[in-house]
């Protein structure tokens, strides 16, 4: 029954664009193929895909399906190139991203004695003196009143306050920038996979071990700190955290803030609500967490065992994908509207875009900080503030695991009247 099932899904395979040129396109197939459908990740890799609310949550909470590569069949055959561009994503290192059970537990309980919510909020004060620097800043890049406030702030503001919370050294920034690009990106030359995740592997080592010998006021210093009844993580384990938590804690905010704005500019009504204050930021963040969630597809469990998912089954061995572009905008979760922006909803917006069960982010809440400050301020220097280019201009990076724009041009206050 199960070899069948999976002949059946291979015949309807949905191919992933590795230059996401239509990505809410591709998420309504993805919903339309079912709760489970089957999808081919660049480079030609065989996965499935969650794309439908309820089953996501049970899914992120089933035992069955683990975080060890070594279950993957394809892996144990030795089907994927360890040149595979998505490698560093699939096999990321040993980190609480990578295990389950009881060391994942171990692992999470430290980190969480590190990333406390004293210190997330104490960054506040540092978020809202870089935004309102970047803020300065802003007017005089801009050409004609025009700027792309990806590069100019969208970008820097969360690279620099993960820098920051992390111990990162600044004249480390521009190097990581190029190289994050090429971890993400499905573009990236076989020939500089493997040298890209040496290099970043390497940064992230220099770091702790540079916060051993000279601890400070950071999460690096605090994880080496860390303890659990005489336990404490490993050097291997802190660069791999240090790596993902960098990693996500940037990439996520960037995307958050650049698609909350362009669907601001998309959606003008509602811009001025929001400008009124009539809602609040907050229903502006989730519901950009929803319906333009940052991450699109996130990689990979792996099936111990024969799952059922709806009327199709998750063999064992199989890797699995989840694909919150599809599940945010689920009918079934978020009523017939699910595919309109919409910050007045009255439902409860229950997303699950910052993942669901014991690996749910855990930078969440300094993502919504971020952007909680960013969003507010950058509106009330520029209230005028719209998209300079026609939104059918706007192009995603070849990144299928992020809802990413290359650039976002923006006119930073409304044109004169000739």
């Amino acid at each position: 029954m199960t070899t069948e099932m999976t002949t059946d899904a291979e015949q309807t395979r949905i191919a992933l664009d590795p230059f996401v040129k239509d990505l809410d396109g591709e998420s309504a197939r993805l919903r339309a193929a079912g709760p489970l459908a089957a999808v081919e990740l660049p480079g030609g890799v065989p996965v499935w895909a969650v794309t439908h609310h309820a089953e996501a949550k049970a899914l992120l909470t089933d035992p069955r399906l683990v975080k060890d590569i070594n279950v993957w069949g394809a892996w144990q055959r030795g089907e994927i190139p360890p040149d595979w561009p998505l490698i560093g994503l699939a096999n990321p290192g040993r980190s609480m991203l990578t295990v389950d059970g009881a060391d994942h537990r171990r692992m999470r309980t430290l980190v969480a004695q590190a990333l406390t919510p004293r210190r997330v909020e104490a960054m506040r004060e540092r978020i809202t003196a870089l935004t309102e620097k970047l803020l300065d800043d802003l007017e005089g890049a801009a050409e004609d009143g025009v700027v792309d406030l990806k590069a100019a702030f969208a970008y820097p503001l969360p690279m620099y306050v993960i820098a920051d919370l992390m111990g990162l050294a600044e004249a480390k920034l521009p190097r990581l920038k190029e190289l994050f690009e090429k971890f993400f990106s499905t573009q990236t030359p076989p020939a500089e996979v493997i040298a890209t995740l040496t290099e970043l592997a390497g940064i992230m080592a220099e770091t702790v071990a540079a916060k051993r010998a000279e601890p400070g006021d950071d999460l690096t210093s605090a994880l080496i700190q860390a303890s659990e009844n005489g336990d404490h993580l490993t050097d291997e384990e802190i660069v791999s955290t240090l790596q993902l938590m960098v990693a996500a804690g940037h990439e996520t905010t960037i995307s958050l803030i650049v698609n909350a704005v362009l669907q601001l500019s998309l959606h003008p009504v509602q811009r001025a609500l929001v400008l009124a204050g009539e809602v609040d930021w907050s229903s502006v963040v989730e519901e950009t967490l929803r319906h333009s969630t940052p991450t699109s597809h996130v990689l990979i469990r792996f099936a111990t065992e024969d799952v059922q998912v709806g009327d199709k089954v998750l063999p064992a061995g199989d890797a699995l994908i989840v694909s919150y572009a599809a599940i945010g905008r689920d009918e079934q979760a978020h009523g017939p509207t699910a595919g309109e922006f919409d910050i007045t909803r009255t439902s409860p917006n229950r997303h699950i875009s910052f993942g669901h069960g014991p690996h749910v982010c855990p930078g969440a809440a300094l993502s919504r900080l971020e952007a909680g400050v960013a969003l507010p301020a950058l509106y009330a220097r520029f209230p005028d503030l719209d998209l300079a280019i026609p939104p059918t201009n706007l192009r995603n990076k070849p990144v299928v695991t992020q809802n990413d724009l290359f650039e976002l041009p923006v006119r930073l206050t409304a044109p004169q009247d000739s």
